[in-house]
């Protein structure tokens, strides 16, 4: 990791190839979020914009040539860059790694809120997309996956707003978290904004997820719901938080880390839900500054 740091902070024409051509494939997009907050914090919002620029430029002009659509290169560009531009400027301003995880969570509520504010029918709003998820499924042979889309439609619709905000939020806040490490790699660098494994959401967003449940149990408001959802999964990241500082005390093996990460793509819903648990016990708890009072 901190090889591929050093070169793409070595000469801008480094950084421009990195973030054209980790944009151009739809698996790797993510990586090109965090290559781009790694340039944020190293080089200034200026320069890694610059570059950013000419990056686009360039895949725009490779896109026009093969009859790619200009507006898709647009898109990728802001879904994928302007978020991990903002949050790598949070940091810095901040200069607080929990603080600026606190400050994404409010902004994800927000987003939930604003939508449901703003869009009147939110079943007849996703069922386009729905029906576009059960074809691509269908194209690529998941015929189970399409079959459970299409038994339930206005309940998945339901559910899909605060499923995109909590998928969107995990894929910005860990091209944060690696754009961020990546950046800490680098030789002379002296920003620091905490560790990872010492984050912590805090208490009082804790009890706002509780107030929130309460009051979408006794309203059944879906809007609530949603937002109570949403502010319980994002303590996941730091449930996973909780696992590096087990492995960094000696307590847990460094295989249990690797496992963890290996097993989200298969029990994706298990384990987010079990590391959400322990990171909301521990926003509570504080397990971590307890261990550390013990010793």
């Amino acid at each position: 990791m901190q090889s591929v740091a050093a070169w793409l902070v070595a000469r801008p024409q480094n950084a421009i190839l990195g973030l054209a051509a980790t944009l151009l494939l739809p698996i790797v997009q993510v990586v090109s979020g965090i290559l781009m907050v790694l340039l944020v914090l190293h080089q200034g919002v200026r320069l890694a914009l610059l570059e950013g620029l000419v990056a686009g430029t360039i895949l725009a002009i490779v896109g026009l040539a093969v009859g790619a659509p200009f507006t898709q290169v647009v898109i990728s560009v802001l879904t994928t860059w302007l978020p991990a531009v903002l949050f790598a400027v949070a940091l810095q301003v901040t200069r607080s790694l929990t603080l600026t995880m606190q400050l994404s969570v409010i902004v994800a509520v927000i987003a939930v809120a604003v939508f449901y504010a703003v869009v009147s029918d939110v079943v007849a709003f996703w069922q386009p997309i729905l029906t576009k998820m059960v074809e691509v499924s269908r194209e690529m042979g998941l015929d189970q996956q399409a079959e459970l889309l299409t038994a339930e439609p206005g309940l998945i619709a339901g559910q899909m707003t605060m499923l995109v905000v909590f998928s969107s939020w995990t894929m910005y806040a860990g091209s944060c978290l690696l754009g961020y490490a990546m950046y800490r790699q680098l030789p002379g660098e002296t920003g620091h904004y905490g560790r990872f494994r010492e984050l912590n959401l805090g208490r009082v967003i804790a009890l706002i997820m509780a107030l929130t449940s309460m009051l979408a149990v006794a309203s059944g408001a879906v809007w609530l719901q949603n937002i109570a959802f949403v502010l319980f999964a994002i303590f996941w990241v730091q449930g996973l938080a909780i696992l590096h500082w087990l492995h960094a005390e000696g307590h847990l093996p460094f295989l249990i880390v690797i496992a963890t990460y290996a097993s989200l793509p298969v029990l994706h819903v298990f384990v987010v839900i079990t590391l959400a648990v322990l990171g909301y016990m521990d926003a509570w708890f504080d397990f971590r500054r307890r261990a550390a009072k013990k010793r």
